[in-house]
């Protein structure tokens, strides 16, 4: 259990921040983007998480907790001297995103086959869960490059990935199932 008895410390005061091993960076260097950008969606999630209701606010809370694992993740650099940590860190681990893509099978077995994209709307779930899903596409594109440094966990982009997906889904859930999609048609305003 994290406990936090004082919520300032006026140690960021320079514009700096302690990343979870310790080491001082910038506030705005890519890795306390990346993690930023990953709490930015879980408050995205907690929006929608007010307009949905069994099922699917039970497996908003689990996204919202796998969220902190994963920023806990980004926030610790040295993916590959873990095991010179004195506390084993808190990695993002294969069967979280396993988890997300046998939902993502659950959810869209249940919904009819695409015929256009899906416009954004259709019900406040379905609006809230796809401004989830391009925050997080936000948050993977921020994590994407700082892989390309190499000090990212594959399970950490790969969550990223399929959870963007799953709020795709979700929204379509959220829709009656898809049949309050609303769909683009192109070029309808020309």
């Amino acid at each position: 259990m994290v406990v936090l008895n004082r919520i300032y410390t006026r140690t960021g005061d320079g514009g700096e921040t302690a990343l979870s091993n310790g080491e001082r960076v910038r506030k705005d260097s890519l890795r306390v983007e990346a993690y930023g950008t990953v709490d930015e969606t879980n408050a995205t999630v907690g929006l929608a998480r007010l307009h949905a209701e069994g099922e699917m606010h039970a497996r908003l809370g689990l996204i919202q907790n796998d969220l902190f694992d994963l920023g806990a993740d980004l926030s610790r650099p040295g993916v590959d001297r873990d095991h010179e940590a004195k506390y084993t860190p808190l990695r993002m681990v294969p069967a979280q995103v396993d988890r997300l893509e046998a939902e993502i099978d659950a959810m869209n077995a249940a919904l009819s086959p695409l015929r256009s994209f899906v416009l954004p709307g259709g019900s406040a779930l379905a609006a809230h869960l796809h401004l989830c899903r391009t925050v997080c596409r936000r948050a993977e594109r921020l994590a994407v490059a700082l892989a390309a440094e190499g000090d990212v966990t594959e399970a950490a982009v790969r969550y990223l990935n399929r959870l963007s997906d799953w709020f795709f889904v979700a929204s379509r859930v959220a829709n009656d199932n898809g049949a309050a999609d609303v769909l683009w048609v192109p070029g309808a305003n020309r």
